[in-house]
């Protein structure tokens, strides 16, 4: 089921954020643009997270909207990382590939919600 996979790959990404950031901390000094992507890289799964609390559709897609967008900014900072080498290519490009995946992911979840929303509720 897509949920149950974007919850996660979502989490394993937020994990690999982690890593990334106490890397970045501890081996190469950089303080700034770590904190910005542990921050808009571990919100993608707690948006996530909440969306399946949500009160109603609407909030639902609206969470993984904010998820969809965190996302992004998350390939950002990474894009950023790697072009100023606090990350290797190699590193850089698979942080990106899995964050493109959840992306991917992401969309189709909000598209499909949408399409499934009655009339009423849109």
């Amino acid at each position: 089921m897509k949920d149950s996979i974007l919850k996660s790959k979502s989490k394993s990404f937020a994990l690999r954020i982690i890593k990334m950031y106490n890397y970045l901390c501890d081996e190469k000094k950089e303080y700034v643009m770590s904190k910005q992507v542990l921050r808009s890289g571990t919100s993608i799964g707690a948006n996530i997270a909440e969306a399946f609390y949500a009160q109603s559709e609407a909030d639902f897609i609206a969470k993984l909207y904010i998820s969809r967008k965190e996302a992004g900014e998350t390939i950002y900072w990474i894009e950023l990382l790697k072009e100023s080498s606090y990350l290797g290519c190699d590193e850089a490009d698979s942080m990106i590939k899995d964050c493109d995946e959840l992306l991917k992911i992401l969309t189709s979840s909000i598209k499909t919600m949408k399409s499934k929303q009655s009339p009423r509720n849109s």
